[in-house]
């Protein structure tokens, strides 16, 4: 046969395919349905091991990979849409909330409001605070739980709290914090971050001693410090740590922070951007107490707690695969009391009221023990 020929003999090919791929998908609502009737889970690991090895086993053997890989796609697939239909038999679903929450809240992001930012005037998270609102309304709380808190007791309608860095990878405390409260995430900012080593006005490199900063920031300009033997000490905040450098006896001490924390608090830059990478970005998260979505929402994060047994990380992600949905972020924290047990945290690049997010949040509870839908947002550069 001709390329031509070879051709049309595909095309005839992938109609058969499609043909049947369609009749496969509609009959799962069928199969929910039995499902419903004898009590049974969508997911039934027996007879999915037992279809692939009969399958594998009447395969070609040069096609036996593919043909376990192929099946267990479809299996995946069928499994997402009978569970969709089992959802919304049982009400409301989480797509449905999250879409009459977007219609609520049908207007550009705010520009003004009242924030809750950890540490003091002169912090990274103010600075970022100020970039994701014109005039915000700033108070600032020494922790992140006292941010948390504030946007509980409704003190604030709004927090700002760095959630990684590019650097020094994940805040595990802000992650823990919004797993314990169950905040929504609105917004989300990417800021370059250029640390600077502040002292008192007249200090020189060979008299500092000790450093002051957060800890994340201590990691982000390890190489510094290491190379000028300084000792450094974690300090809840790095405008905080500024300010105390300010109003300390000690001559021998400095602060790592941002410039305007210089003129702030009345210390001059003794060695501008000492962070060990030029592109140092911290992202910041804008966290509400009423989940939120605001137009343009292309992001969104998931918390995903997985049965501790093989493979169940893999149908998870198997389940992004199936509906074409990129995953930018997997992050795994340890749940609290269980020993070896973890819960993911997933950011999805995936636009707000998309099919594909839809049957996501709709199914993605039969490949999983439990999962919390922490809003869809975009981010700000």
């Amino acid at each position: 046969m001709d390329l031509a020929d070879i051709r049309q003999a595909i095309d005839g090919i992938d109609t058969t395919l499609l043909n049947s791929f369609v009749e496969r998908m509609d009959i799962a609502t069928e199969v929910a349905k039995s499902k419903i009737e004898m009590g049974k889970a969508v997911f039934d690991p027996a007879r999915e091991r037992s279809k692939l090895n009969n399958l594998a086993g009447r395969a070609p053997e040069r096609y036996e990979a593919q043909t376990i890989a192929l099946f267990r796609l479809l299996m995946s697939m069928s499994k997402a849409e009978q569970q969709r239909y089992i959802n919304e038999l049982e009400g409301i679903t989480v797509s449905q909330k999250a879409h009459a929450t977007a219609a609520a809240f049908n207007t550009p992001f705010p520009q003004t409001a009242t924030v809750a930012c950890q540490g003091v005037e002169g912090a990274y998270s103010q600075i970022a605070a100020c970039k994701l609102f014109d005039v915000p309304d700033i108070a600032f709380f020494e922790t992140f739980e006292g941010v948390m808190r504030a946007v509980r007791d409704g003190f604030c309608e709004f927090g700002v709290l760095p959630i990684e860095n590019s650097t020094a990878g994940s805040v595990n405390a802000v992650y823990d914090l919004l797993a314990q409260f169950d905040f929504h995430i609105v917004r989300s900012l990417r800021l370059k971050i250029d640390h600077n080593l502040l002292v008192k006005p007249g200090t020189k490199l060979q008299s500092v001693r000790e450093v002051y900063s957060h800890g994340q920031a201590i990691a982000q300009c390890a190489g510094f410090i290491e190379g000028h033997g300084l000792h450094a000490t974690k300090y809840p905040n790095t405008a905080m740590s500024a300010e105390m450098v300010a109003n300390s006896e000690r001559t021998d001490v400095a602060a790592i922070a941002s410039r305007s924390c210089a003129a702030l608090y009345g210390l001059e830059v003794l060695e501008p951007n000492i962070q060990d990478s030029d592109n140092n970005y911290t992202r910041f998260v804008v966290i509400s107490r009423e989940p939120r979505v605001y137009p343009g929402a292309n992001r969104t994060s998931l918390m995903i707690t997985t049965a501790n047994e093989p493979g169940a990380l893999y149908r998870v992600l198997e389940r992004f695969y199936a509906l074409n949905i990129n995953l930018i972020k997997l992050e795994s924290r340890p749940i609290p009391g269980r020993d070896f047990e973890f819960m993911f945290y997933f950011d999805l690049d995936c636009p707000f009221g998309s099919k594909a997010l839809d049957d996501l949040l709709d199914s993605i509870d039969d490949v999983c023990e439990s999962f919390t839908y922490f809003g869809s947002y975009t981010e700000a550069l």
